[in-house]
């Protein structure tokens, strides 16, 4: 089993920064792969950011450029460094983690909250 805890988030002004942390714990020594995915009301979780062992990225298209995510494979976390936020940027942000490469199982987090408005 794999625990999952974020921290961070909160409210900031559209084009403020924020960031969100999450750490892993559990019987697992290495975890392949690591990232975000975030859920506004009425819509699908999507895809925010995910970053491999070997530091591979990846980043939801509507966050390239504007969103680092970045992992500590020895302490097991990741973090999110969000910046030029925009309201549609509001939204429960979950960490997710897959820690074999040949199963596809995850875990997830319990969230954590973004709000961005003025």
């Amino acid at each position: 089993q794999v625990q999952l805890v974020e921290s961070g988030g909160g409210l900031a002004q559209p084009g403020g920064s924020l960031s969100v942390s999450c750490s892993a714990s559990g019987s697992i020594s290495s975890i392949y792969l690591m990232g975000w995915y975030r859920q506004a009301p009425g819509k699908q979780r999507e895809l925010v950011a995910t970053v491999t062992s070997g530091g591979t990225t990846d980043y939801g298209p509507s966050v390239e450029g504007r969103f680092t995510v970045a992992r500590d494979n020895g302490k097991k976390t990741i973090s999110l460094q969000m910046n030029d936020l925009k309201p549609d940027d509001t939204a429960i942000y979950y960490c997710t983690c897959r820690p074999l490469f040949n199963n596809p199982r995850r875990y997830w987090g319990q969230g954590t909250q973004v709000t961005v408005s003025s």
